[in-house]
This record gives structure tokens, sequence and C-alpha cells, in this order.
């Protein structure tokens, strides 16, 4: 089926004017060790910001003959653009938010390649070398803005929530722009449009100009999540613990709306960061919450979290059910801790340095059959280290679900077994299967077919 494209050449206003000779070539090649086909499947996803597709196979096949070069003048470079989506353009002319966007695409893909995974600066193999990578990256971005107070909001949730959860994300997002603060969100649609759209009109009414909306992405969940505009700095991660530790680091709180997969991850995550003993004393304000008709949600949620990481990690989040103003509140009172406490110990509020990531939930976990099958789910370990074991577990569900190679290699070798404990793979069961019925998975109207099997 043909689907509406637009050819186009564009400039780039005001960064990323000039490439070396051998970035555009290295961004030209299509051998496995250039950045081509990198490069383009971002720059896709970008340009098909808006339509209702979240399977990165779907994407990539849907516009095969789409094409992205670059044009190296005198004065610095275009991008030659064939067959792109035609809803990035209005009446022919690309939506400047868009073009922003792949600017940064093709900003963090070179940075980061030549100046991050080739440079024995960053010893990837330490806890402070990969700190110091996701810092550089969101440097070289421009995101870390030293003179603010601490302000920014990070809002989690799922892409393929129902209309009465995205109205509520929209309106939690207004309770926070009406009180200074920023939104950064994973940068999709759903619970990651919502807050920013929500936020935009409380800026305004506000008359605040410099209102922040940062979408944090990484190349594999690009596809099933495109950068809606509203986003005006995306930052692109080179992998999912980069991006999750991005998000950390960043942000002064966190708000976690429904979501399926992706937002369990997420919940794990930073759960298992709060229960290292080393950031017991650190605040982190962290809330979940949804309108009343996701109540059901967040009590297995909550029930799962007590049943596999115990009451103390029930301790380290508050669940808020139908009152924006209070989760606004609650953010910005928690905010206000966090700036005292990173005062009290002249800390930057631009970037949490104080916070002991431990590697587990750093080294980038590859979603094959033989790791999926191999995680240790017991509960024989450190409770922060179970917690980075699910996390894993519910990464390779999503990358099953909609990221490219995760659903090739479903295809192929058939689902992924997840094994372990009785008493930790029941909770995960009926977790995996509310998510299922409340169709958390994929966006509305699409069949979902299980990509993993639990065995107890």
């Amino acid at each position: 089926m043909e689907h509406d494209v637009v050819d186009t050449l564009i400039s780039p206003e005001g960064h990323l004017e000039v490439l070396s000779k051998a970035e555009v070539n290295k961004l030209l090649d299509t051998s496995q060790g250039g950045l081509y086909n990198i490069f383009r499947n971002c720059a896709l996803a970008v340009l098909n910001c808006g339509s209702t597709i979240d399977d990165g196979k779907e994407l990539l096949e849907r516009y095969k003959s789409f094409e992205i070069s670059i044009v190296q003048r005198e004065r610095g470079i275009k991008l030659d653009i064939k067959g792109a989506p035609a809803i990035a353009f209005v009446d022919g002319k690309m939506i400047k938010g868009i073009h922003e966007h792949l600017f940064a695409v093709l900003r963090d893909i070179v940075f980061v390649s030549n100046e991050v995974s080739d440079n024995p600066k960053f010893d990837m193999g330490s806890t402070e070398g990969i700190t110091d990578s996701v810092f550089h990256i969101l440097r070289n971005a421009g995101v870390l803005k030293p003179m603010l107070n601490p302000n920014l909001v990070v809002c989690w949730g799922g892409h393929s929530i129902n209309r009465a959860e995205y109205n509520y994300s929209k309106e939690v997002g207004y309770q926070m722009g009406l009180r200074d603060l920023d939104i950064c969100t994973g940068c999709g649609p759903g619970a990651m449009k919502g807050p920013m759209k929500g936020a935009t009109i409380g800026h305004a009414k506000q008359r605040l100009h410099k209102g922040r909306y940062l979408g944090i992405t990484e190349p594999g969940i690009i596809a099933a999540e495109s950068p809606n505009p509203i986003v005006n700095e995306l930052v692109i991660m080179p992998d999912i613990e980069k991006r999750l530790e991005a998000f950390v680091r960043t942000g002064h709180g966190i708000v976690v709306f429904p979501g399926g997969a992706g937002t369990a991850e997420e919940i794990l995550y930073i759960l298992g960061i709060l229960l290292h003993p080393d950031n017991a004393d650190i605040p982190f304000p962290l809330v979940f919450t949804g309108p009343e008709t996701s109540r059901e949600y967040f009590v297995q949620i909550n029930q799962f979290i007590h049943d596999t990481l115990g009451p103390e990690a029930q301790q380290r989040y508050k669940i808020i059910i139908d009152d924006p103003e209070l989760v606004a509140r609650e953010m910005q009172a928690g905010i206000k801790q966090v700036r005292e406490f990173r005062k009290s110990r002249s800390d930057a509020y631009y970037y949490n340095w104080g916070l002991k990531i431990d590697q587990e939930f750093q080294h980038p976990f590859a979603p094959t059959h033989e790791n999926m099958r191999n995680l240790s789910l017991h509960k024989n370990q450190e409770v922060h280290l179970l917690a980075a074991n699910l996390r894993r577990a519910f990464s390779g569900v999503v990358a099953g679900n909609v990221k490219d190679e995760g659903i090739r290699a479903i295809e192929k070798f058939g689902h992924f077994e997840i094994h372990g404990d009785k008493g930790i793979m029941g909770p995960m069961d009926a977790l995996l299967a509310s998510f299922v019925s409340q169709h958390r998975m994929k966006l509305a109207g699409k069949q979902y077919t299980p990509c993993y099997r639990v065995i107890q």
C-alpha cells in the first residue's frame, strides 16, 4: 500500500551547521560499522510524528523507499530527504518542531559515535564512566542548565492509554505548568504527550515563555514512540539503560501515569535505585497517579511491588488517584526538599551526581531468548538487584512488542521464556495478563499476541 510521501531539502537553523568530511562519510556508510541505518531509522521515526504506528518493523516496511542523505556545501550541510511521511509537512513545508528534531537526531548520533562510543576517556566498564558519558551526551545537547532552580518533573506512562487517562495526564501537566514546573518525558504519544500539552497551557497562562519540554529517547524505541512536536529539547541516548539514567539524573521528581510493560520497567528501575542502601537518605519525590477509572491498575502495580520487592519499596512512592492539583502540589513540595538537600551539600541542581546507580542498572541488556531464559528472578538476593533483574524481564517484553529487532527475534524463535521463583512468577504473570486484558501492550484497535511465556 502506498502512503503519502514528500521529497525535500532542508538546512539546519542555528545548530549543527558544520560536519567534517569523516563524519559525513560515517553517516552515509551503509555497512555494519557505519551510522546510516541508525540515522535513517531515527529520522524516519521523527518524521512519522502523530501517526498511530507503534511497531518499529511495520514503520520501516511501510516507508521502504525513504532515504536521507547529507549534502556537504561550502557553507555547511543540508539534508536531502526522499519519501518522507507527508504527516510531517504543512502545505509542503516541514513543521518547525520536526525540522529541529531531525537535526537533534543528527547531533546525538554523530556525538555519541565520535566522542563517546570509541573514546577511551569513558570507561564503559565502570559506574563512573557510564554516568560521565550520560552527562556529556546531555551537556552536548544543551539540556543541562546550570542557573535554574530545580523544577523538572519526569512523567512516565504508556503510549497506549485510553482517552480518560490521556486527558487526566494533560490536566496534571496543566496543574504543574501553572506552578512553573517543566516537563520531561519519553517524548512519544499517550502519557508522554499529555503532560506536555497540559503544561504548555499552564505556562501560557502564567506568561512563562521559557517552558521546557524535554524528550529523552533511544534508537530502539523511537519508532514506536515518535517524538511529539511539543518537545523543544530532544535527546537520543545510545540505549535504554542510558535513557533511564538520563531521566533520573536530570529530573527532580517523577510522576508515573498508567502504562504497560515499559512503564513497569521504569517503575522497577527507579525503585531499584532508591532501594540501594547508599540512596536511603536522598529525597526523590515519586508519585503514581491516574483517574478514578485507573484505580485498579495502581492496585495491581502496588500489589506486584509488595509481592516481589516488599513493603520497604512501597514506602518510596505515593499513589494519588483522581486529584491533579494534589499531584502538582506534592511534586512542588518534593522538589523544594530536593533543592534544600542539594544546596546543603553544594550539589549541582541540573545533574544528580549523588544518586548511586548500581552497574546492574547500567549495562545494556540484550533481550535475546537465552538472556531472557537465564534471568535471576528469585528472592535469594539483595532487593535492589532483584529489581534490576525484573526490570530486564519487562525490558525484554517491550522489545518483543515494539522494537524492530525484538519483533523479528520472536518471529524467528518463538516466545521469550521467563523462569523464576513461583512467588515472583505468579505476580508477574498476573500483572502482564492484566496489561493484555486492559489493552496496554499495543495501541487501540491492534490485536496483541504475547511475545513471552511465564513459566512457573
